[in-house]
């Protein structure tokens, strides 16, 4: 099947499964094919492997019809390795990604964009977005953000290919570029901790910024917000499990040396670590205790589940015999008690989804409510 074909099998799938909704949305994204944003190769798990990685070339069979399939496609491992640079598999972590279709569009549509709008878009990343921005509202509407020089080169080259020239920004896109603020609408196409302040300062009164906000137990889920008069910004979560990348300057620092585990303080825990396997649950903790990263341990025979806060030392270890649960923590933050109260209070409300939460950004910081 020619590319040609492949683009449009793709759009109308999308238009089927609700992705893609409106007709300039629709146009926009017949009008940019996905392949050429991926020239380069990209990454696909080794089967049977959970961390392994092994390049699809250009001149693979397989590389255009998979151009065009709904996933994400890894195009970087390890900040700097691109699939030309590898010949077998690699076993390190993604860093960047061309994103599945279905994700990036229906983003694009719930950022409610009309013509003539200036959209700031954060993560340029392979380009793909930034070209359907640039077919729907025009390349002078359109100013993208990457952190990373090598992939905003790639994205650059790309884009030229389509004869689009938006404006492309090198440098950190937590800080926005506010050469051409002010901004209709923000789109962010990485995952972020906490919405910058520089974002709401650089987007009109009344604009929407649109991202997906998370942390380090790895829960998250697509915002919409509305900025005010004030410089605050509020608004519901659109949808949970919606998974982005962090932006670099927000993962999770190194563990380093471990406190010891052995000490503490030891209680019957209320609720056990498996409540963690929920999704929004894990939301819940995450916004409780901002600066725990997870692990497990081994200690005394035992299997435990442990939070550690870095920069405090605070930790928890909580485990299992029987039917009993129990926690062991210490430092200066409780960080079980924190996450057992926010739980319960979670619980209280009746579990309610992540799609009936609001959140609020201040200068001061955020908030969540359900």
């Amino acid at each position: 099947m020619s590319d040609q074909a492949l683009l449009q099998q793709l759009v109308s799938t999308l238009t089927a499964n609700g992705s893609l909704r409106t007709a300039p949305w629709k146009q926009a994204a017949a009008a940019v094919p996905r392949h050429e944003f991926l020239r380069g190769g990209f990454f696909r798990r080794v089967s049977g492997s959970p961390s392994a990685w092994a390049p699809i070339l250009e001149d693979d069979p397989r590389w255009l019809d998979a151009c065009y399939e709904d996933e994400s496609l890894v195009t970087q491992i390890a900040g700097t390795i691109v699939p030309a640079d590898i010949c077998g598999e690699i076993m390190r972590s993604p860093t960047s990604s061309s994103t599945l279709p279905s994700l990036v569009l229906r983003m694009l549509e719930e950022l409610q964009v009309e013509d003539g709008m200036r959209v700031l878009e954060i993560g340029t990343g392979t380009g793909y977005s930034t070209g359907v921005l640039c077919r729907r509202l025009g390349e002078d509407c359109v100013t993208s953000v990457e952190y990373d020089e090598d992939v905003a080169a790639r994205a650059q080259t790309a884009l030229g290919r389509l004869g689009l020239y938006p404006t492309l920004v090198t440098g950190d896109g937590l800080l926005g570029h506010v050469a051409k603020s002010p901004y209709d609408r923000v789109i962010a196409t990485c995952g972020v901790r906490t919405v910058p302040q520089s974002w709401i300062e650089q987007t009109r009164p009344g604009g929407l910024i649109l991202a997906t906000v998370g942390g380090w137990l790895a829960s998250s889920s697509l915002a919409r917000l509305t900025v005010h008069d004030d410089g605050t910004a509020s608004g519901p979560l659109l949808s949970g499990q919606v998974s982005f990348m962090l932006a670099r300057p927000h993962l999770a620092p190194p563990l380093g040396l471990l406190p010891d585990l052995g000490a503490g303080k030891e209680r019957e825990a209320v609720l056990g670590v498996d409540v963690l396997n929920d999704w929004t649950a894990r939301f819940v903790v995450q916004d409780a205790v901002p600066c725990a990263q997870r692990l497990t341990s081994e200690q005394n025979g035992r299997h435990e589940h442990v939070l550690v806060d870095v920069d405090t030392g605070s930790w928890a270890a909580v485990y299992e015999e029987g039917s009993r649960w129990t926690v062991r923590q210490d430092g200066p933050v409780a960080l079980w008690d924190a996450a057992e109260e926010a739980l319960g209070r979670w619980l209280s409300a009746g579990r309610p989804p992540l799609e009936e939460f609001t959140l609020r950004v201040t200068p001061d910081g955020h908030s969540y409510t359900w």
